[in-house]
């Protein structure tokens, strides 16, 4: 999935669309929905994604790069002002912003900021409504209203879950991508490498199945990727990094329970991306307060 630009000069519309909002309200879902294939990572707590993921959606005469961001908080240490800064600097290189809200939540206090923000880079901003599988239709018309007092270029009510509405937000869109060329062959998801995804893929499991305070301070290193064609297998080792000591133990889970889990999880969520067997290693190790140090963040691959 290395990037890999094409030299045609094939001329369709195409352009970047950057996808803005909090944190949960289902920015990778919304990617992952449109691209048909998993790319960028989900899980129910906060600051999941904290680098830009770039997704190539390829429709009939039309290429749409889109840029999932980490979510807009308020950012405290090295790490979250990292991500915020991802969010925030992608919307002066892209054609048009997308900016999610959740419905069942409505307008939250603070928006007004972060849209300011948002709008100040001079881009067409679509305000996009998701999970509204979620509320009465009723209510949804009342969440419309009341964004009413913002400039927005369009309105488009999805569901990034079960699909609802999205075919019409490409279609709304591709009527304000400009004319240019393919950037990538029609063929590619991403211009990630593997291994930065299969880290990610680990990060999620990890972050689903372990507590509260584990996730913030998780981060995934593939240290080894060996493919091996003759066998139709990759051999990876990778090294979860952790805070505390505290925190390695629950990683580890009793007798290891808790690391195997999250192998065998991981595993197959892997295995579905590369398309062969994969032998999976996983260990963990304490990074004491990494989050906190700008060293330790560039480190681990936040730069």
């Amino acid at each position: 999935m290395t990037s890999s630009i094409a030299t045609e000069e094939e001329i369709l519309r195409s352009g970047f669309v950057g996808i803005i909002g909090r944190p949960n309200v289902g920015k990778s879902t919304l990617l992952n929905r449109v691209l048909g294939q998993k790319i960028s990572i989900t899980s129910n707590k906060p600051q999941t994604t904290r680098n830009r993921i770039l997704g190539i959606c390829n429709r009939p005469g039309e290429q749409i790069l889109f840029l999932d961001t980490p979510g807009i908080h308020r950012a405290h240490g090295p790490l979250h002002r990292y991500m915020v800064e991802q969010a925030l600097s992608t919307c002066g290189g892209v054609d048009l912003v997308l900016y999610l809200v959740e419905a069942p939540l409505g307008p939250l206090r603070g928006a007004d900021e972060v849209l300011e923000r948002v709008a100040a880079c001079g881009r067409p901003l679509f305000l996009v409504i998701n999970k509204i599988d979620q509320v009465p239709r009723p209510r949804l018309l009342e969440i419309i209203e009341s964004y009413r007092r913002h400039d927005f270029a369009e309105t488009v009510p999805v569901s990034a879950l079960t699909g609802e509405g999205v075919d019409g937000l490409l279609n709304t869109i591709g009527r304000y991508l400009p004319e240019g060329p393919r950037y990538y062959p029609a063929d590619q998801l991403t211009d990630l490498p593997e291994r930065f995804i299969v880290a990610e893929f680990i990060r999620e499991k990890v972050m689903r199945r372990t507590r509260e305070e584990i996730p913030y301070g998780c981060a995934v290193a593939v240290e080894t990727f060996t493919e091996k064609p003759e066998q139709n297998l990759v051999v990876i080792q990778a090294v979860i990094h952790v805070e505390r000591e505290a925190h390695k133990r629950i990683v580890i889970g009793n007798k290891g329970q808790m690391l195997r889990t999250i192998g065998s999880e991981a595993r197959r969520s892997i295995e579905a991306l590369l398309g062969t067997r994969v032998f999976l290693e996983l260990f963990v190790r304490v990074q004491k307060d990494w989050t906190r140090s700008e060293r330790l963040v560039r480190d681990l691959g936040y730069e």
